[in-house]
């Protein structure tokens, strides 16, 4: 299991991956990262919404309600050029991030 405090920095880009195949809602993006990351990181829903927040204030997601009939509407969201661009500086602040941490860990 992955600490959020290891990870934290990067939630953003690890939610953006995602919806850069597909909008999507909270739930779905939860599993997935559950999924994708084989159950060694679970990211809460507290941590996921606030993300959402953060990532809508500043223009790299856009929420919608979704078609779905009969019970309760979700919220989806899909990324924005502002968010394609913030995707792309943070996979390349990774690889720097990740030279330098696989220099000290030997």
């Amino acid at each position: 299991m992955i600490s959020s405090d290891v990870i934290r920095g990067y939630n953003d880009t690890i939610i953006l991956c995602l919806l850069r195949n597909a909008p999507s809602y909270g739930y779905e993006i939860s599993k997935e990262i559950r999924q994708i990351s084989e159950e060694k990181y679970i990211i809460k829903e507290t941590t996921l919404y606030s993300a959402f927040s953060r990532m809508e204030k500043n223009g790299y997601i856009e929420s919608f309600y979704g078609n779905e009939t009969g019970g309760k509407r979700r919220t989806y969201y899909k990324i924005t050029d502002a968010g394609e661009e913030y995707y792309r500086h943070k996979c390349e602040e990774w690889d720097v991030t990740k030279d330098v941490i696989d220099r000290f860990v030997v």
